[in-house]
């Protein structure tokens, strides 16, 4: 479902992704972690364009986001076009990022009426249902500065859904919340993961990344440092830039 390889980024003269190489298979869950700075979100907002490229490949069910191939060169789309190929990868962000002037239910179906061209009333349906999934049907017609924090993410990753993507991207979900909202949102990531679906998580919640995910990924300084099934990275690490930073956080 994700091919990295060699994917480099540079913001001015600091090289925040330093050649990584990645592949997360259909249906799996990966799981990134690092301290802060490592370059985990860059890589997260790479594979869906959020951030250009600078060097290598990224490709999202056997195609470039943002990319046309042609021969062996890559031509950037138009915003119009990379919009369209964002539609099978969501996204849920560190903040949230509702629309505080739409009730729950607006902020589902917005994208589905506008960019999917879905009809109001079939995209309600769909915007209850989901809803109902993350456990706020009857928080539908609250506005989200009238929801807690975990309900407001938990609303984002229904807004996420309402696109039927084929992949899931998930920037440090849990990190603006106290922590006893952590776990309604750890919650329906776990359902998700259930139900099969891919799932890229950049997080600090190693128990999550221990029960949930298929592949851990331990970044620093913009390279991969350690990847593997979490059970050897969280549990046995060979590398002691993994044990040391593990060392601090469990």
């Amino acid at each position: 479902m994700v091919h990295a390889e060699g994917v480099r980024k540079h913001f001015g003269k600091v090289a925040v992704l330093q050649g990584i190489d990645l592949t997360v298979e259909r249906g799996q869950v990966c799981c990134l972690l690092g301290p802060s700075g490592s370059g985990k979100s860059t890589f997260l907002r790479c594979i869906n364009h959020l951030e250009k490229l600078d060097g290598g490949r990224l490709s999202v069910d056997g195609a470039p986001v943002g990319y046309r191939q042609q021969g062996n060169r890559l031509h950037e789309l138009k915003e119009r076009e990379i919009a369209r190929s964002r539609r099978d990868v969501g996204m849920v962000f560190q903040r949230f990022n509702l629309f505080p002037h739409m009730t729950a239910v607006q902020n589902v179906i917005e994208a589905p009426v506008k960019v999917a061209g879905a009809t109001r009333a079939e995209a309600r349906e769909d915007a209850l249902r989901l809803l109902d999934r993350v456990g706020l049907a009857d928080r539908a017609d609250r506005y989200p500065a009238q929801l807690s924090g975990g309900q407001q993410q938990r609303v984002a990753i229904a807004r996420a859904l309402a696109m039927k993507p084929k992949l899931m991207l998930f920037d440090e979900p849990t990190s603006a919340l106290d922590p006893e909202l952590v776990g309604e949102v750890l919650d329906v990531m776990r359902q998700l993961a259930a139900e099969g679906m891919t799932m890229v998580v950049v997080t600090h919640e190693i128990g999550f990344a221990r029960e949930v995910a298929d592949t851990a990924v331990f970044m620093d300084g913009g390279v991969v440092v350690e990847a593997g099934a979490p059970r050897q990275v969280l549990g046995d690490p060979r590398q002691e830039r993994t044990r040391a930073f593990l060392s601090k956080v469990l």
